[in-house]
């Protein structure tokens, strides 16, 4: 079973040699903040709260990531290129409660106050974004290799891990974050490295998202056979050759496979972030430069966040 992990805190990171980059999910920090923290209004009602959550996620990371690039990556609303392939792609989800879409350009007014680019594109999620930057960034950075550290509350950007490339995660609400690498990933899929996860959430399926996956495997089961195959087109290789290997299969799950093959397929191109949304990056223009503090306390003072412009000090 995948472990709920619990591993130590983040602690603050020393400057790594290596250039580092921040991309933002932005969506998943703000779907986080709404739901972890009490509502909070201004004086004229307006509803600031996962603004505010916002803010202590990315505050908190500039201190202790100290970044020297920052992009940041939205969704935006309609129908990706996933629902082309899958129309019940995200179907038993809920409608997003209406207090994050009010509060989502609050938060891009924010970012770009303190001059974070943003990125999104239509049809593609944000996922599909943050995967195309941290693609296209070693080719945009000459020969020394970018650091990329993603800032989410999903863990579907675990696949994205790598050994340049990091997930700040927020593990409780948003002041509890832990940073995830290859060996975290490891550790927490009882050995299933992070380009593997597509592999085992094709078998295992993803509720939140309505990816069927197998009917009939679990997540133990998943995970053996990702380990034993290797990926899913080894597994079915194997099974359609008859093979020695796939002998070992017991019969009932080797049945469930033949049956799902489809469905397995299908799963894994819906659980694969597209490192090739059409986007226009130039990471040049992602510099995090020193902080105007002037117009960063005024967009904190618009929106009433006295106990925020202290902070501004440390950045």
């Amino acid at each position: 079973m995948v472990k709920d992990y619990n591993p130590p805190a983040t602690l603050p990171l020393r400057r790594a040699p290596k250039k580092r980059l921040i991309i933002i999910d932005s969506n998943s920090i703000v779907h986080r903040a709404f739901h972890a923290l009490p509502p909070l209004s201004t004086k004229s009602g307006e509803v600031v709260g996962a603004v505010y959550g916002f803010l202590l996620v990315f505050l908190k990371a500039l201190r202790e990531l100290q970044p020297d690039y920052i992009a940041a990556t939205f969704d935006l609303p309609g129908p990706t290129f996933r629902h082309e392939k899958f129309k019940e792609y995200k179907a038993t989800r809920p409608p997003t409660a209406q207090g994050i879409c009010e509060q989502l350009p609050k938060v891009k007014e924010i970012l770009k106050a303190f001059n974070i680019s943003i990125f999104e594109k239509q049809g593609f999620e944000a996922d599909d974004i943050i995967a195309t930057i941290a693609n296209l960034v070693s080719g945009q950075n000459g020969k020394a290799e970018l650091e990329k550290i993603i800032l989410s509350g999903d863990s579907d950007t675990f696949q994205l891990v790598d050994k340049n490339t990091k997930v700040y995660f927020l593990r409780k609400g948003v002041k509890d974050t832990v940073l995830y690498d290859e060996n975290r990933v490891l550790e927490k899929y009882e050995g299933l490295s992070p380009e593997k996860l597509v592999d085992f959430k094709a078998l295992k399926g993803d509720a939140s998202d309505n990816i069927p996956g197998v009917k009939g495997i679990g997540e133990k089961t998943a995970i053996g056979l990702i380990l034993k195959f290797g990926n899913l087109e080894n597994l079915f290789k194997e099974i359609d050759e008859n093979s020695e290997k796939s002998a070992e299969i017991p019969a009932r799950i080797k049945e469930i496979l033949i049956k799902g093959k489809e469905q397995a397929f299908l799963s894994k191109e819906l659980s694969q972030a597209e490192k090739n949304a059409p986007i226009d990056f130039d990471l040049k223009e992602c510099l995090w430069q020193k902080l105007d503090k002037e117009k960063a306390r005024e967009i904190l003072e618009k929106f009433e966040f006295q106990s925020l412009i202290n902070r501004l000090t440390e950045l």
